[in-house]
């Protein structure tokens, strides 16, 4: 099984009290034999619906000595993911959860902008220290 992220139960906890139900940690997908790992699967009942909104969070701390090292690892793994998604769990949405210091530093960059519009990366930006959501970007 793959290590978890730094921040892997700061998000669980923020999700949680953001009113959702963790339905899987990790998320298993296995497509075209291959097996995929997404951090956490999660859902969302809506009163007006009998079902609910699905989601699948991949979490990156970007601690590493490079952010955009951990940047191009983020991007090729959610691509990968949401492809994988598609096929087999097509109403989950991919979601991409980073620290809210790297969102308001690094993805302002107009590189990270310009590449985070382009593959329409929907984002989480979590408070690691609050254990909250700050923001979602679809």
């Amino acid at each position: 099984m793959p290590a978890k992220d730094l921040f892997h139960d700061a998000v669980r906890n923020a999700l949680q009290k953001d009113g959702w139900t963790i339905t899987a940690d990790p998320l298993f997908v296995r497509v075209g034999g291959i097996n995929v790992s997404i951090d956490l699967g999660a859902e969302r009942l809506i009163a007006a619906e009998k079902s609910g909104q699905k989601i699948a969070v991949e979490i990156k701390s970007f601690a590493g000595p490079s952010a955009l090292s951990e940047f191009h690892t983020a991007l090729g793994q959610f691509l990968n993911y949401r492809e994988a998604l598609e096929v087999r769990e097509p109403e989950r949405i991919l979601f991409l959860a980073v620290p809210v210091d790297i969102h308001d530093t690094f993805f302002m960059l107009p590189l990270i902008q310009n590449v985070t519009q382009r593959y329409e990366l929907k984002l989480i930006i979590y408070n690691p220290n609050r254990e909250e959501i700050m923001k979602w970007l679809r």
